[in-house]
């Protein structure tokens, strides 16, 4: 009955026992320095990992520092192109604005100089015309030829007369 009691050891727990033992001592001996040395080493490379993360996050940072940096120049560049390129228009404009004017002045004052010689090459035709006219309106009503040379004098006097109301009129 001895051997129904289950709770009393025997000679083959103590077999068990010993081999257990040994399997364990040959795990400290052996396996465990193996496996502490491999965790350590996975242990060092997820730290590396992290530290090269951390340093790759900061890398990040400052890259992106540096790009909000270059866009913020190259935006303020653009600012300042566009400005120059409004004040290089608006004096270009303006340029061309005096130069249009110069050249309207100057068209105003040929044409005007132009048109005074052409009233006094008028005037002094008519006048001549006038002459003419005049010595034969006289002819006709005396019903005899005028002499011109001899009324040379009052012909001289009246385009005179005729040019003199003329250039009043041009100073008016």
């Amino acid at each position: 009955m001895t051997a129904s009691l289950f709770l009393l050891p025997n000679g083959t727990f103590f077999i068990e026992l010993g081999v257990f033992l040994v399997v364990l001592w040959f795990l400290a001996k052996k396996a465990i320095p193996k496996i502490n040395t491999a965790l350590e080493a996975r242990q060092e490379l997820i730290r590396t990992s992290l530290e090269a993360a951390n340093s790759a996050i900061e890398e990040a940072a400052q890259a992106d520092d540096a790009r909000r940096q270059l866009l913020e120049e190259a935006r303020s560049q653009a600012r300042d192109i566009v400005v120059t390129a409004t004040k290089t228009s608006d004096q270009v404009l303006a340029d061309m604005h005096a130069k249009g004017q110069a050249e309207y002045d100057r068209v105003v004052s040929l044409s005007a100089g132009e048109v005074a010689m052409a009233r006094q090459r008028a005037v002094e035709e008519a006048a001549q015309r006038m002459g003419e006219i005049v010595l034969d309106v006289v002819e006709k009503i005396v019903g005899r030829e005028v002499d011109a040379a001899a009324h040379r004098d009052l012909i001289d006097a009246a385009i005179a007369t005729l040019r003199a109301e003329a250039n009043a009129g041009t100073s008016a």
